[in-house]
């Protein structure tokens, strides 16, 4: 009989994603605080949000001003993810786990958290996702501290430049799997298109840069799923997939 997982797994599992989200949120530190965000704020926006794609868009549309209407919407529908992650964990776990285990759980639950969990497939429990989540969680919000730290004492110049490694970040995500999947590559490029005609069209002008975010990102997902619906091995089109329904 296998002994269960316990805190100190996840800790050893969650190390190598820590290290990884230092990197990532040390740019998010420095482009927080180049934006004009204090030190303190951009540590407690990771602190208390551990969402990467989420924080880096809400960041923009905080510095353009975007109403609180539109940084919350834009947020919910990058984020929405990871609700179909937390149904997906919460199979694995054990029927005795109380909803407020659950719901602190669900706070740390992230695209390379999931990851790790699911390979454990039935073994999941609470005492052992805590752990897996405390050192990402711990990465994230120290080198966030770390790279608004060090872009506040930074010649203003050099902090401008520094803005470019977010591009760079999001063009590496984006490029390994666009390579791979015509359906990515192409929702990207209607992205684009859409925010070029938001951006050059005149009387498309009038609407905010939250909502441009939000009906580019709705928009280009709407009719890539379209084009490319998910089809089952027959050939024909599946109303849910496999993995969905056992969800």
């Amino acid at each position: 009989m296998e002994k269960d997982l316990t805190y100190l797994d996840g800790i050893k599992h969650g190390l190598p994603v820590c290290f990884a989200y230092i990197a990532v949120s040390f740019t998010f530190g420095l482009k927080a605080v180049a934006d004009g965000l204090p030190v303190w704020l951009a540590t407690l926006i990771s602190g208390t949000n551990l969402t990467s794609a989420g924080q880096f868009a809400g960041i923009n549309m905080i510095v353009v001003s975007a109403s609180f209407i539109e940084i919350a919407l834009a947020v919910f529908i990058i984020n929405s993810r990871y609700m179909l992650m937390s149904l997906s964990i919460s199979q694995q776990l054990d029927k005795n786990t109380g909803t407020l285990k659950r719901l602190i759980m669900s706070f740390f639950v992230t695209d390379e958290i999931f990851a790790l969990s699911y390979k454990q497939k039935d073994k999941i429990n609470f005492t052992y996702f805590m752990g897996l989540a405390t050192t990402p969680y711990i990465g994230w919000t120290l080198g966030t501290l770390l790279g608004a730290c060090i872009n506040s004492v930074l010649p203003v110049a050099l902090q401008n430049a520094m803005g470019i490694a977010l591009y760079c970040m999001f063009i590496a995500i984006i490029i390994p799997p666009a390579k791979k999947e015509k359906p990515i590559i192409i929702c990207i490029i209607i992205a684009i298109l859409l925010s070029c005609l938001f951006e050059f069209v005149p009387f498309l002008s009038f609407i905010s840069y939250g909502f441009r975010v939000i009906i580019a990102s709705v928009v280009a997902s709407i009719i890539t799923a379209l084009i490319f619906p998910i089809k089952n091995t027959d050939g024909k089109t599946a109303d849910v997939s496999e993995k969905e329904q056992n969800l």
